[in-house]
């Protein structure tokens, strides 16, 4: 029997944001204003972008161009590693309001936790919500020592943490401080941009529950309580992404595909920036 998951989760202030959005990473002009313009016909509603794409201004074209209300719309931007310091980071999130044509953003991320910066960084991002510019505040590539270390000196919670995270890279232990201490994990590159669809345990699951390997991965996410930004400009797939929902993995496959494990990463590692 098919099972329909939450569409939402909510964040540690009590705002909504979707367990399934559409992440913008390398896509450019026409493409990335056509990808938005579909999910959002198809029934996305979290957009994923960052200064550091240089498609702000694309996406903004999209947002505005769509007969979605903006209101019902989650937008996330972040600061890019150049941007680092207080008044750097207010002049940067400025930037990106500007190049988005947008009155506020729904979230905003510091990217990486770049050594130089990252603190005074933070400070600047809870002025930006203090001041409601920004309705949710986050990192993302925060492993268990940045997330302790924000500790020491955040006024707030951060209410997003957004980092590589696949069954072939179960960081549980980023998943279970993320859990105690109320703050949302969210996957960039939850498919591994398709390396592992070949794995033939994925394989066998996708025969048992007659799914694709990108709805068997970004259900396991959901289970678990995690949040998924997808990248796809080909409108098929960004259906059968928004469908990952659809159905229910059982949980001792949810177990099964934690094992899966290996230490495979897309990205680059955050530890380099300790």
């Amino acid at each position: 029997m098919e099972t329909l998951l939450p569409k939402t989760a909510k964040l540690n202030n009590n705002i909504q944001m979707p367990f399934i959005g559409l992440g913008v990473y390398d896509m450019y002009q026409d493409q990335a204003e056509r990808a938005v313009e579909s999910a959002l016909e198809i029934g996305y509603r979290l957009i994923d972008t960052a200064s550091m794409y240089q498609n702000e201004k694309e996406i903004g074209n999209a947002l505005r161009r769509s007969s979605v209300k903006r209101e019902e719309i989650f937008i996330t931007t972040k600061l890019n590693n150049t941007d680092h310091g207080f008044d750097q980071a207010l002049k940067a999130f400025d930037l990106s309001l500007q190049k988005l044509q947008l009155d506020y953003i729904d979230l905003y991320l510091i990217h990486w936790p770049i050594k130089s910066g990252r603190k005074e960084s933070w400070r600047a991002i809870e002025k930006l919500y203090a001041e409601k510019r920004v309705r949710a505040i986050g990192v993302a590539n925060y492993t268990v020592p940045f997330l302790q270390e924000l500790k020491t000196y955040a006024s707030i919670i951060p209410a997003v943490n957004q980092i590589e995270f696949t069954p072939w890279l179960y960081q549980k232990d980023v998943l279970d401080l993320c859990k105690e201490q109320g703050t949302q994990l969210q996957s960039y590159s939850p498919l591994t941009r398709g390396i592992k669809f070949n794995d033939p345990r994925l394989i066998e699951l996708c025969n048992k529950y007659q799914r694709s390997p990108a709805q068997i991965i970004l259900n396991w996410n959901i289970q678990l309580g995690v949040s998924s930004i997808p990248k796809s400009v080909k409108v098929e797939r960004l259906q059968e992404n928004f469908d990952a929902t659809n159905f229910d993995l059982e949980s001792d496959d949810v177990l099964l595909m934690n094992s899966f494990s290996e230490g495979f990463r897309i990205c680059d590692d955050p530890i380099q920036f300790l």
